[in-house]
């Protein structure tokens, strides 16, 4: 009798992470509750960050496995939230390359030599694994102490990296490097390449490690017109979207004050457009089409009594019914002096929000 090594196949494993809230809305799928994590939840506001950063760069502490992995728990152990994002910054690649920067206390990133020339891009290497293997250890042991709960990857979008690099630190008006866009279209194209490449690779580096979603971070979009962005930035933000999309993930596409932009944002792949506090999710949810929303309480209320915070979010679940998903969130980062407690408050009142109420 012959015998037949796959009559008897192993029953398929099943993933905890398949249940998850945050996965189920960022893909439009049925929810049990309304998922909620907040962007820099592992950070500034909690005591516990403070004593182990105490001594140590920001950077340094980015390229530290196990300081990476305790950060980024801390907010999933204190409050349950429904996703875990992973602890780093958005130069952090840039600086995994080569380019000499330094994230200055009070200031932000600043680099010691802005890019001016099609030499000065040329001289940036091209971001591989080996460069980020500290990236790779510590997604691995997040996702081996994170079980059911999602680990969000994350990288800087070319536009807001690109303003670092062109400014040489942060800016208010973007003017040099509207300058460079305009007046010298090849060193721009170029550099956004770079950016582009760099931004793919590092994203690819955190899901092959484990990371179950990943976020495109562009805090200065804002301060583009439509017509600008259409020209310069979107063609660069597809192209990481569309290789994070490849990865098989949902892809968060989020900028702060781009309520003239949803839409453009939603179109260059996101699976999730972020929405901050600025625009009504009635607003927000028909200029993003198919996408899920995520967001998008001010981060000032959580400093308002409980029941005024709370009434605001329950006034952000039932908009975001109307949404492919919704993933609760602030619109924006937790604010350094926020009281940890009151962010207990509002995830317990988010994922016990009842879905049938209203």
């Amino acid at each position: 009798m012959t015998h037949v090594a796959d009559e008897h196949p192993a029953p398929v494993q099943h993933s905890p992470l398949e249940d998850s809230a945050f996965l189920k809305a960022a893909r439009g799928e049925e929810v049990p509750h309304t998922p909620v994590w907040f962007q820099r939840q592992a950070g500034r506001s909690l005591p516990e960050y403070l004593r182990v950063r105490e001594g140590v760069a920001m950077l340094d502490a980015c390229m530290d496995p196990e300081l990476v992995v305790e950060i980024t728990l801390q907010p999933v152990r204190r409050y349950g939230v429904d996703a875990a994002i992973f602890f780093s910054d958005i130069v952090l690649p840039l600086k995994a390359v080569g380019v000499d920067l330094d994230i200055v206390p009070g200031v932000g990133p600043v680099v010691a030599e802005p890019v001016r020339t099609l030499e000065d891009v040329a001289r940036i290497p091209d971001l591989t694994p080996e460069h980020v293997t500290f990236i790779t250890e510590a997604v691995r042991g997040l996702v081996g102490e994170l079980g059911a709960t999602p680990l969000i990857g994350f990288a800087g979008a070319p536009f807001t990296v690109a303003s670092y690099l062109v400014e040489g630190g942060p800016s208010k008006d973007h003017a040099r490097t509207k300058a460079m866009m305009f007046s010298a279209p090849d060193v721009w194209d170029a550099l956004m390449r770079k950016i582009t490449q760099i931004a793919s690779a590092y994203l690819e580096v955190q899901v092959a490690a484990g990371a179950s979603a990943v976020q495109l971070f562009d805090s200065w979009a804002g301060a583009l017109t439509p017509g600008d962005y259409t020209e310069h930035v979107l063609p660069h933000s597809t192209r990481v979207l569309e290789r994070a999309g490849a990865l098989g993930v949902p892809r968060i596409h989020f900028g702060v004050g781009t309520s003239n932009l949803l839409d453009l944002m939603a179109e260059a792949g996101a699976d999730v457009v972020g929405v901050d506090w600025r625009t009504p999710l009635e607003r927000a949810i028909p200029m993003v089409g198919e996408c899920s929303v995520q967001g998008n309480l001010d981060p000032t209320l959580v400093f308002a009594p409980t029941d005024v915070m709370t009434a605001r979010a329950g006034a952000i679940i039932e908009a975001g019914r109307a949404a492919r998903g919704h993933v609760f969130n602030l619109g924006h980062g937790v604010i350094p002096s926020t009281d940890p407690d009151q962010l207990a408050r509002l995830t317990e009142f988010v994922q016990s929000y009842p879905l049938d109420a209203g």
